[in-house]
């Protein structure tokens, strides 16, 4: 038996299940506690969980250096700290939330009445409201809203801090109704939603790596108290490398249903968090509160995103409205971006190189950049439409 870390037993071979020293060593992890010299930026810990409050932030970004010494705190916290952090006022003008929240419940009366339904990943199927693609459903109902709300700079903020430039972004809406039970404790997209055979054939750096392809979010699209199931978390818990192997075995939800903290957020803040991290919604005790929130799955341009997203669809939907928002300086050119960054394809590949060669670097055009050609140019809505047709064509 070794007292080895179990990222140093397992190097490249495929995994092997734990051994009898897993138990042990995932609890002496999550016994840390958040060292508040490690997240200088917020405003407080608690439970574990650095909270920052953006009406400060907000202030201070214009600060030199900043920026940069933000993001980096941000990643720190998710690789090696508790690996989350809730952002207070993300929305300082819960406006925009409440006009998502109004395109995302037409949409739910849609589904319903067309008997649309889908399963759940960690729930009972059919116990609460899901809205799958919820991204592009969003832009198609209502172009403005979308542009509105996905210009968030501290949206934008935490994904370059954990992906780079370049990230996509996926939602699903989920609202769990009075009365809905909590969810099964998990780690999430990749391997979290793979089954542990499944799981174990995959080497031990694809296992940490895996964490580093995404980043989980979550908008509070109302007030979520502890009562209507705000999430829960386990701090600490991403750090242990075989946590995608460990993850459904009942000791290991034993500790989760132990150790978890659960934090409430006010509509318009937002929490972020490393998919391996383990975590839950919590059950909805309330008799009136349908707790609503909108799930960000934010991937690497170096990997692919959860759903299939028609993304030539929404860029033909939102590029009008979105010039519109930038010429009467509702938008500035940065959260104008964030909007391109949230809508169009980030990475050039796959694509076919004989017909779509890299002129002006290693890698073609992505649609992003074309989205920004075209903008900054002010082409015409049909001009724009035929590039993104060209350009499909030849990927």
């Amino acid at each position: 038996m070794t007292n080895e870390p179990s990222s140093a037993r397992r190097l490249g071979p495929p995994a092997r299940l734990p051994d009898s020293t897993a138990l042990s060593e995932f609890a002496s992890l999550i016994s840390q506690e958040t060292n508040r010299s490690t997240c200088t930026g917020a405003d407080r810990v608690e439970q574990n969980v650095p909270i920052y409050d953006c009406n400060v932030l907000v202030d201070r970004l214009v600060e030199t250096n900043f920026r940069q010494q933000l993001t980096n705190e941000w990643g720190a916290l998710l690789l090696s700290g508790p690996g989350v952090f809730v952002l207070q006022h993300a929305f300082p003008d819960t406006s925009i939330v409440d006009r998502a929240t109004k395109a995302f419940l037409e949409i739910i009366d849609q589904q319903n009445v067309t008997e649309q339904s889908g399963g759940d990943h960690f729930a009972k199927a059919g116990a609460n409201e899901r809205i799958w693609n919820a991204l592009e459903k969003f832009c198609i109902r209502d172009p403005e809203a979308f542009a509105l709300y996905y210009a968030n700079q501290f949206i934008a903020l935490a994904s370059e801090a954990w992906l780079g430039p370049s990230y996509q972004v996926t939602s699903q809406v989920n609202v769990v109704n009075p009365g809905g039970d909590a969810q099964q404790a998990h780690r999430d997209y990749h391997l979290g939603f793979q089954t542990d055979e499944q799981s174990a054939k995959y080497p031990a750096h694809a296992q940490r790596l895996s964490a580093a392809l995404t980043l989980q979010g979550a908008v509070a699209h109302v007030d979520m108290t502890v009562a209507s199931g705000a999430t829960r978390l386990l701090p600490f818990s991403q750090i242990y490398d075989d946590g995608y192997l460990t993850w459904r075995r009942p000791e290991f939800q034993d500790i989760f249903q132990a150790n978890y903290v659960q934090l409430p957020l006010s509509k318009g803040d937002a929490v972020f968090f490393s998919p391996a991290l383990f975590h839950a919604a919590g059950p909805n005790t309330t008799s009136n509160v349908a707790r609503m929130a909108n799930l960000l799955q934010i991937s690497s341009s170096f990997g692919r995103a959860m759903e299939s997203v028609d993304r030539r669809r929404m860029c033909s939907a939102v590029y009008a409205t979105l010039n519109q928002l930038v010429d009467s300086r509702v938008l500035d050119q940065g959260a104008r971006d964030n909007v391109i960054a949230a809508s169009a394809e980030g990475y050039s590949f796959p694509t076919n190189l004989d017909r779509d060669p890299p002129v002006d670097g290693l890698a073609p055009q992505t649609q992003q950049a074309l989205m920004r050609e075209a903008c900054d140019n002010r082409w015409n809505q049909q001009k724009f439409e035929q590039a993104l047709d060209a350009q499909l064509r030849r990927r």
